[in-house]
């Protein structure tokens, strides 16, 4: 196959571009002298319409990653625009490069995250969350939301489209992990879920949904849930070291709510699909993270 991807730079783009060798890799970035190995780079200011959107006349598929790092910053109201832009406009753009190709791809595979649903109404919530529940009101919901229509567009085209509603992505070299690592990892109470799947299988859905047909709509891409107590504990921190929930909304105001909050997303569609997870537990994500 023949794939553009977005973000291939990324935590998640560079582990998806090993997990394709042997298909034609474009890898669409700002900075292509940072496109990894194993991938022809196209020079692409994805917010804006350019000459990088013919080069998607012609590919198989799409996979969209682009956008900027939810904890990059605190929150005010230009950065929220940022993180916005960076996913919603570009999956626009994409859009629009499909409508006026003459050979369209089959499907478009876009990110999104668990942040889709509403935290849980209170911190011993079980409830599960599946793909069938409503988005939540949050800035990060609604973000997911818009983000996924723009993306769902692509259906009026005849493509395939998938939302990958992904939770903490477990992997060595970035992502969360690398910040859990310090010596704090419980936050606020500890009660609240945090729903994760390894950075292996995170890639290894991706390339699933690619060549598997019944791959479509949104995608809960997590393999458990587990609470943030526990999660501190798994990573060798002590159950009663932690950082009150003032404390962070003092630190980082804004951002403290996902992080504060959460919901126990269950893989059903996965499940459904029968995908086969290579690290089911959390230790074995955890592990395999090192």
């Amino acid at each position: 196959m023949k794939i553009a991807i977005t973000g291939a730079t990324g935590f998640i783009g560079r582990a998806l571009v090993a997990e394709l060798r042997g298909h034609e890799l474009l890898a669409l970035t700002r900075d292509p002298a940072r496109a990894p190995a194993g991938t022809t780079a196209v020079r692409a200011d994805l917010e804006t319409p350019g000459p990088w959107q013919d080069t998607l006349d012609g590919v198989d598929a799409i996979v969209h990653l682009a956008g900027e790092p939810i904890a990059g910053a605190r929150w005010d109201a230009r950065r929220k625009q940022q993180l916005r832009d960076s996913r919603i406009e570009t999956a626009r753009t994409i859009v629009e490069a499909i409508a006026r190709a003459s050979h369209k791809p089959s499907v478009l595979v876009s990110a999104s995250g668990v942040d889709y649903y509403p935290y849980a109404s209170g911190p011993y919530d079980d409830d599960d969350v599946t793909e069938r529940d409503p988005p939540g009101e949050s800035f990060l919901a609604r973000l997911c939301r818009d983000w996924e229509a723009e993306a769902r567009a692509a259906e009026a085209h005849g493509l395939r489209v998938i939302c990958m509603r992904t939770g903490i992505v477990l992997g060595a070299g970035g992502g969360a992990l690398a910040a859990m690592r310090g010596p704090i990892a419980r936050l606020g109470s500890g009660q609240q879920w945090m729903s994760w799947i390894s950075l292996a299988d995170t890639a290894r859905a991706y390339a699933a949904s690619l060549a598997d047909a019944r791959y479509t709509g949104p995608i809960n891409l997590v393999a458990g849930s587990v609470r943030n107590a526990d999660f501190a504990v798994a990573l060798g921190k002590p159950r009663w070291l932690g950082v009150p929930g003032f404390a962070l909304r003092l630190a980082v105001g804004e951002l403290a709510e996902p992080l504060l909050n959460g919901r126990r997303v269950t893989p059903a569609r996965l499940l459904d699909l029968g995908f086969d997870w290579r690290d089911r537990t959390l230790a074995a994500a955890l592990s395999s993270a090192r």
